[in-house]
């Protein structure tokens, strides 16, 4: 049977090392489920795998895009299911791995059958909330879809936007397209969750983004900064240090907050993923564990 081997985990945890051994172990390729690393841009502060990394293992869906580019869930989605249709005729065990919890539940479980949005619509909700802001977003939200206003991350702008977009392009409300049904696969999928102690994982992170200072982060970072308002860099490490570069912080203090947020991060992955019970956890170090286990799966 072919299967789908998932390895997920929070931020920092080890997951890239630990999926080059075990797809080199199968002899297989890895689908990355990352949806920040897919942006060819921003390489250092998404921690995308390296040329080194990228050689031991073919990968897919790294530095794919541009940062302009519109991407989804459910179009990665539909691109993973086709790119899995030809790579099962070769192989029978592929390995995805990624902490975007959206992006990983869309391949395993699909999503909700959403229009797609016309650019037009797009370009002009854009634009709007530009001016308008977070804020006057939510009250436009309320106000065209008021049951998903109350469970809607209102923190979390490309939900918002997104929502309100299906609603001026559809005359419906974005609640009538989340029906929330599970789709079969055919092909079988096995989860593989990898955690530490929390201490260790902050540890890491940490010395991981100072790794990432090191590297050129804040070079990168500035190479960004006239294209800010973009969604693809409404993510943990650029925001704080547009906040920099606009005189708001110290850059002392915005590599402190890329350090927490990136923790406040993690904690929100874990709570995602440990909602989900057909995850076997292992640490990261169990190579041969992990391997029997996958082995179990034939």
């Amino acid at each position: 049977m072919k299967t789908l081997i998932v390895i997920i985990g929070p931020t920092g945890v080890g997951k890239t090392e630990l999926c080059l051994n075990v797809a080199e172990r199968l002899g297989t390729v890895i689908i990355n489920a990352d949806s920040r690393q897919m942006f060819k841009e921003i390489p250092i502060g998404t921690a995308a795998p390296t040329a080194e990394e990228l050689t031991r293992v073919k990968h897919y869906f790294v530095g794919n895009l541009n940062i302009t580019d519109y991407y989804n869930a459910s179009m990665f989605e539909n691109d993973v299911i086709k790119l899995l249709d030809k790579l099962f005729a070769t192989s029978n065990k592929v390995v995805m791995s990624g902490g975007s919890m959206m992006y990983v539940d869309a391949v395993c479980n699909g999503i909700d059958d959403i229009p797609t949005v016309d650019s037009n619509t797009r370009n002009q909700v854009q634009e709007w909330y530009e001016n308008a802001g977070l804020d006057n977003a939510l009250i436009r939200l309320k106000e065209l879809d008021p049951e998903y206003f109350e469970i809607v991350d209102k923190k979390n702008p490309k939900r918002v936007i997104h929502a309100i977009e299906i609603c001026l392009s559809t005359g419906k409300t974005y609640t009538s397209f989340r029906t929330s049904t599970k789709k079969e696969r055919p092909f079988n999928i096995v989860k593989i969750g990898l955690t530490r102690e929390r201490v260790e994982l902050y540890e890491r992170i940490d010395r991981r983004v100072d790794n990432m200072m090191a590297e050129g982060l804040l070079d990168e970072a500035w190479q960004m900064y006239p294209h800010r308002q973009l969604n693809a860099l409404n993510t943990v490490g650029y925001k704080e240090l547009f906040d920099y570069f606009d005189g708001k912080c110290t850059l002392d203090e915005a590599v402190f907050r890329i350090k927490s947020d990136t923790h406040k991060y993690c904690r929100k992955q874990l709570t995602w993923f440990k909602r989900d019970k057909e995850i076997r956890w292992f640490t990261p170090e169990n190579v041969e564990e992990i391997i029997n286990y996958i082995n179990t799966f034939n």
